[in-house]
């Protein structure tokens, strides 16, 4: 009987500035016996690039930091925007990816269930400036944008020609699913892939040349996975349960997804 040979996992999206030094270092010294070969550590703002930068140097070849501005947060003042636009030209170098950047879905429902009024204009030209510095340095772009949101994040897109880009944890209209798919995009399934309706239909639809897995950790999860640390083992996880949605062997699927994301991040 064959003996199965899985390809190692990579975690597509995950926040690892966010983890304690001790997570971190148990965390990773753990990869070699988990198969876990490397992963990309999105950044929130400045300081969370700055770190990744630095847990990348600590880890090359195992952390591959992405620079960008999570958009669930107060927007900064310009000033401090251009700071951070500046480090990043400085930097860029060592950047395999630009984000997590994108716009506020659920703060703004937040605000409007409040009876607030959300602008989120400043977000979206916010965008729109990551996108056009993921194009001038050809870097793929780590994508916050769900529901309707995700139609104005491809409108900018079109807009700039512009088809690296990787929407992480997704949800959105079936309309919206194929128009994205048919421009090239990737999307990367978290663990709740295991017990999330919406989410396993969309395993459902997304042609299979374009998915990956993430954690987005430590963000945490429910199901077989509550009350646990998230690790980017549980992508392991995350490629079964699409496998068994999908009807496509494990074995194969790990092949695929590790191949997709090596692909999609130009990981060498």
């Amino acid at each position: 009987m064959k003996s199965q040979t899985f390809a190692p996992l990579i975690d597509a999206h995950i926040h690892l500035d966010q983890y304690s030094p001790d997570e971190q270092r148990e965390m990773l010294l753990s990869f070699p016996s988990q198969h876990v070969e490397a992963m990309i550590a999105v950044s929130m703002n400045l300081p969370s690039a700055q770190t990744n930068l630095e847990l990348a140097k600590q880890h090359p070849r195992t952390v591959y930091p992405a620079f960008g501005f999570h958009p669930e947060q107060p927007l900064p003042p310009l000033p401090e925007q251009e700071t951070f636009f500046n480090w990043i030209e400085q930097h860029v170098g060592q950047a395999i990816a630009i984000g997590e950047v994108g716009l506020p879905y659920y703060n703004r429902q937040e605000a409007e269930q409040a009876g607030l009024s959300f602008d989120q204009s400043g977000y979206v030209d916010l965008l729109e400036r990551f996108i056009q510095l993921a194009k001038k340095h050809n870097k793929p772009l780590v994508l916050h944008a769900v529901y309707e949101d995700a139609n104005i994040v491809c409108d900018l897109l079109e807009q700039y020609q512009f088809r690296r880009a990787h929407f992480h944890w997704f949800k959105g209209s079936r309309q919206t699913v194929q128009r994205m798919a048919d421009n090239g995009y990737f999307i990367s399934f978290t663990p709740d892939i295991q017990y999330e309706e919406e989410i396993r239909e969309l395993a459902r639809q997304y042609p299979a040349e374009q998915v990956m897995a993430e954690t987005d950790g430590p963000w945490p999860f429910e199901g077989p996975f509550q009350g646990r640390m998230t690790h980017p083992a549980m992508t392991r996880q995350v490629i079964q349960a699409w496998s068994e949605i999908t009807g496509m062997g494990t074995e194969q699927a790990t092949r695929l997804f590790y191949r997709n994301t090596k692909r999609f991040y130009g990981l060498t």
